[in-house]
């Protein structure tokens, strides 16, 4: 058997391992989808007369459910994120358990270990964003998206989670306890407060709307907007998976590096 069929074979059975955990402990996957669930319900409820009434278009007036078309991709972005802090916690668990030692002795591909646990990250996203979506639509989300609209914005959701994930995962490897990997990926929950999420970056001030503009969740946000409303921008298109590209890699380069010398110590 060449080295391919082995990586697959064992990547599959750390996935198998991963989906396990979430099974065995659905507390975790409640509590990260819970949290969007939750932003999405009060911005929606107590802040999103008021809110609207600063939005362009048809959004603004006191409309909620111009207000909701507005924050979905907010929510959708938040609810990625926030999946990827439990992936963090859990790769910190594996690296202070032991666990990490046992499979170096085995006659496994390295790969593996991490692989299946972005595999299952991508999995435990898919869920949480069907829940959100779903109940955007039940509050009443407006939508224009073609066919192709759709799974494009499938494909950037998937990349963004993909992006995220393997961050999360080096931060996961770099903390030395899974408290502190519970911690330091939340600034990725709290970018798109300052973003495009719930907010036009226009009502900002000056200061702030640069950051706001150029930090990487609002092209991402933006251009969900547009697909969402059947028009989006080509140049969102291209800043959003620029973005997405490059977090993926310093991620992906970052945790095989922090693997190979974590666990060897």
């Amino acid at each position: 058997m060449t080295t391919a069929p082995y990586v697959l074979r064992d990547s599959a059975t750390m996935l198998r391992r991963n989906l396990r955990h979430m099974a065995r402990y659905p507390s975790m996957t409640v509590m990260l989808v819970g949290q969007p669930l939750l932003f999405l319900l009060l911005f929606t409820y107590v802040f999103g007369g008021t809110m609207s009434a600063g939005l362009p278009g048809p959004a603004a007036g006191g409309d909620r459910a111009g207000y909701l078309t507005y924050l979905t991709p907010g929510i959708l972005t938040m609810t990625v994120a926030s999946v990827s802090i439990g992936t963090a916690v859990l790769v910190a668990n594996d690296m202070t358990d032991g666990i990490i030692d046992r499979f170096r002795t085995m006659p496994i591909a390295k790969s593996s270990v991490l692989t299946g646990h972005v595999l299952a990250a991508l999995i435990q996203t898919a869920l949480a964003l069907t829940a959100v979506g779903a109940t955007a639509f039940a509050l009443g989300l407006r939508t224009d998206a073609s066919a192709a609209q759709w799974a494009a914005l499938a494909g950037l959701l998937g990349l963004l989670s993909y992006a995220l994930t393997w961050f999360t995962v080096a931060l996961g490897l770099a903390s030395p306890d899974p408290e502190t990997a519970s911690n330091l990926p939340m600034v990725f929950v709290l970018l798109p407060f300052v973003g495009s999420g719930f907010v036009p970056v226009d009502s900002m001030p000056a200061g702030l709307r640069w950051f706001a503009a150029h930090q990487p969740f609002t092209p991402v946000m933006d251009l969900i907007r547009g697909l969402l409303a059947g028009s989006p921008d080509g140049a969102d298109a291209a800043w959003a998976v620029g973005w997405c590209a490059v977090v993926g890699a310093v991620g992906y380069l970052w945790s095989r590096r922090l693997y190979r010398t974590r666990a060897a110590t």
